[in-house]
């Protein structure tokens, strides 16, 4: 398969990504799929210090030596931390600091704040599904499966559109 990073493709955009995406990408063991996107992947320090703390105490280690680590230029609103985790306010407030129109959140109460701050939000489903349309992937499905056996929830209708948006027979078929 092809590496988006080279001659091939075009790495088009740059996209901030939270913790439980980068979490779900690492259990379904899809973390070389998101490396090989058309996207420059940066988190800020609050999500990396999660993942970290997670690990600290047993959760999954997750290796991305393609995600670009950034500080935050000012700090986190407490009205905002009183709405969202420490890890989604810091990546709308990154990509609002540095003009970064795309987000990556599963969290729901995170991609409302996201939209409503303007910005476009994908979520792991969505990675998956650009990477199948990109050929890097054969199929979505067998994935979305795998991330619903290890405990990760997805709004049905979410999954339902998604796969067939690839071509993909749904979970119900």
């Amino acid at each position: 398969m092809p590496n988006p990073r080279s001659s091939s493709y075009a790495v088009t955009e740059q996209i901030v990504i939270n913790t439980g995406p980068l979490i779900t990408l690492a259990r379904i063991e899809a973390m070389a799929v998101a490396e090989r996107l058309p996207f420059i992947f940066i988190c800020p320090e609050e999500a990396r210090a999660e993942l970290a703390e997670g690990e600290a105490v047993g959760h999954l280690r997750v290796e991305a030596p393609w995600l670009t680590v950034c500080p935050l230029r000012e700090p986190i609103s407490p009205a905002v931390l009183s709405a969202l985790d420490r890890g989604e306010a810091a990546v709308i407030q990154l990509a609002l600091e540095r003009a970064i129109s795309l987000v990556c959140i599963d969290e729901w109460k995170g991609r409302r704040a996201a939209l409503a701050a303007g910005l476009k939000v994908v979520g792991v489903l969505g990675l998956l599904g650009k990477a199948k349309l990109l050929g890097l992937i054969p199929a979505v499905r067998p994935l979305v499966e795998k991330a619903l056996k290890s405990g990760i929830r997805y709004d049905s209708e979410l999954v339902e559109r998604v796969l067939e948006s690839v071509g993909e027979p749904t979970l119900d078929s």
